[in-house]
């Protein structure tokens, strides 16, 4: 960890002994810190003032850094709220532990506890103010109150809190409005356009929108830290300000680049706690390497709690601080109503992702994401043919990995995958990505419906994963043949075709839909269309579709699961169907039937009725539009 500081205020004292020596303080809860979260949504780093962004206005953020230890390597685990606030409060991989696909009441492991309850058992106030969103089934009892009104105030006299406000104003939805460009605070002319966007007026006014409720998110911030200090509580509370995810213009929020990862983290512990991080000072900057898994220790470490050993992530303050890692993961599973699937892993200097759906675009269509007229207008300049190479990928197929050089390229678009300078990084990241999805048993890799399945007979995915003979490496390697197009890759998806196990079968199905003219007669793919798994049987009716043009039979295994109650096998199946186009209109009435009882329900087969029956819901004035590519 290196820390650059206005004073010279460093500490030599390895945590080990600190810890000794104030074992007696923690003995005495009068003495234990107070916790303060307070929690933005949707913004990566530089939308904020300290993080060297001139445009932004963010006093009070910044003068939070003042006093405080600016963190300039902090990372969310997934580039979206849900499964990333599943690891905040349970400092466990998503992917492990199967919350990894958006907004899903998973069912976590039964030794997991949300971690405010060890806070609670150990005599803190726990108080959530206005979101939890943790993808999974709840735990009450980890709060003392959870509403649009906790506060810390409401506990005992002289009780030590643990509190969270989350402030919702930067949310992604709060630029679908219409805004007269009058009302803008921040001048559109005036906004850095990443290299990846097209310039026009709307995606410069959205931009410039966003500012402006950062700015009002920043005020927020600033009553709640005035309260602190009215109170007399700023001396024994130490103050997190940090983001959720990244975000919120195209191409951030749900994507694993940097401007989805790269969150901001500010801590600011009063005098009295500054031996619980080494080389501490006002004003100070770490390039420590931290990621949400990382969270949950820490808190448990600053206030005297041993951190349970299921626990993924590392302390980076406390009297349980451990050394810093090397990379930061991140993920990204299914999101909203559209499936994909990527990994990436970050150190200090590069981001490495790979797809394993690389025969999906970037911007599949997403009611949710499409509200955003800076979209939309992106959307338009590319199938008009107005955008260069770097702004039209993003409507376009993907590469199977991806490279970066974050100090050269902080927009992240010149992949330097195919570069033979970086082979070395590139063959780093890429086993260290591997090592890692191994390492973890990522589930994500296991069909949404098998895990649906799981679900419905009260069966955890991670106790799945480890007492069903799930073998992770054989998994890991057939996904990783999609779209290679290695004639040794073709033989394993052939064989995969027949394999016992339906995880195998069904990625060997998409290897097939990946590569078209990988398997030269239909005839080996048609008997998966009986296969006894379905999410097996959609995916060789999307092989079929795609590679053969086969209508009749694809359409037939469709109409199976458009009701089904296995909600993951109905967004499988209405995908399809979207894909068909009016190749499939022969469904179109029993997609109609989705919406006949609300035709606005937020459920993603609504979603996906909305987009192939071209009825977007008119959320917003501007409403969202469809895509179609030429």
């Amino acid at each position: 960890m290196k820390l650059k500081s206005k004073t010279m205020n460093i500490r030599t004292l390895s945590p080990i002994l600190l810890s000794a020596l104030h074992l007696n303080v923690w003995a005495q809860p009068d003495d234990r810190p107070n916790i303060l979260w307070i929690v933005s949504e949707d913004n990566t780093n530089t939308f904020i003032g300290c993080y060297s962004n001139d445009y932004a206005t963010t006093p009070n953020i910044d003068k939070l850094a003042s006093e405080g230890v600016r963190f300039k390597n902090a990372f969310c685990t997934a580039p979206v709220c849900s499964p990333s606030r599943s690891t905040l409060i349970s400092g466990m991989y998503p992917p492990t532990i199967g919350t990894d696909n958006m907004r899903s009441e998973y069912l976590p492991p039964a030794f997991l506890r949300f971690f405010p309850s060890y806070l609670r058992e150990a005599g803190y106030y726990t108080s959530n103010n206005e979101k939890k969103d943790y993808n999974m089934v709840d735990q009450p009892e980890a709060w003392d109150e959870s509403s649009l009104k906790a506060t810390y105030k409401n506990r005992k006299p002289g009780q030590p809190f643990f509190s969270v406000f989350n402030l919702m104003i930067t949310h992604e939805s709060g630029i679908f409005p219409a805004k007269a460009e009058a009302d803008l605070k921040h001048d559109p002319a005036k906004v850095k356009v990443p290299a990846y966007h097209p310039s026009t007026p709307e995606m410069r006014h959205d931009w410039a929108y966003y500012y402006d409720n950062v700015e009002v998110m920043d005020s927020k911030v600033g009553l709640i830290l005035k309260e602190l200090e009215d109170l007399g509580l700023a001396e024994n509370t130490i103050v997190f300000y940090y983001s959720d995810n990244g975000g919120v213009l195209g191409r951030s929020k749900r994507f694993v680049y940097e401007n989805g990862m790269h969150v901001p983290l500010i801590v600011r512990l009063p005098l009295k706690y500054a031996h619980l991080f080494p080389g501490y000072a006002p004003g100070s900057v770490t390039d420590r390497l931290v990621t949400f898994l990382d969270f949950a220790p820490t808190v448990l470490s600053l206030v005297g709690i041993p951190i349970p050993g299921y626990m993924q992530g590392k302390a980076f303050m406390g009297n349980q601080i451990r050394p810093e890692q090397e990379y930061a993961y991140g993920f990204r599973s299914r999101m909203d109503e559209r499936y994909d699937l990527y990994r990436t892993v970050r150190d200090k200097k590069y981001r490495y992702i790979r797809n394993y759906m690389p025969h999906k675009i970037y911007g599949q269509y997403s009611e949710y994401l499409m509200q955003a007229r800076s979209l939309q207008s992106w959307q338009n300049e590319f199938l008009h043919g107005r955008t260069n190479e770097t702004q039209g990928r993003f409507w376009e197929v993907k590469p199977l990995e991806e490279l970066y050089d974050i100090n050269a390229d902080p927009d992240n678009v010149n992949n330097l995958a195919g570069n033979p300078e970086y082979r070395k990084v590139l063959e780093r990241m890429r086993e260290e990505n591997r090592d890692w999805i191994i390492k973890s048993r990522d589930l994500g890799f296991i069909p949404e419906a098998i895990i649906f399945d799981l679900l419905q007979n009260n069966i955890a995915p991670y106790d799945y994963s480890r007492n069903s003979g799930h073998d992770i490496n054989k998994i890991l390697r057939m996904a990783e043949t999609v779209g290679s197009g290695l004639a040794k890759d073709k033989r394993m998806i052939i064989k995969g075709l027949t394999s016992s196990d339906p995880v195998i079968r069904y990625w060997a199905a998409m290897g097939c839909t990946a590569q078209p003219g990988l398997v030269e007669d239909k005839n080996m793919l048609l008997p998966l269309l009986n296969d006894p798994e379905p999410a097996v049987r959609i995916m060789a009716a999307e092989a079929l579709y795609t590679v053969y043009g086969e209508k009749e039979q694809v359409i037939e295994v469709l109409r199976q699961f458009i009701f089904s109650e296995n909600q993951a096998e109905a967004m499988q199946s209405l995908s399809v169907v979207d894909l068909m186009g009016e190749d499939a209109s022969v469904l179109f009435s029993d997609v109609r039937k989705i919406l006949d009882k609300d035709p606005n329900s937020w459920a993603h087969e609504a979603k996906l009725a909305r987009k192939i029956l071209n009825h977007p819901r008119k959320m917003y004035p501007s409403g969202a539009v469809p895509f179609v590519l030429p």
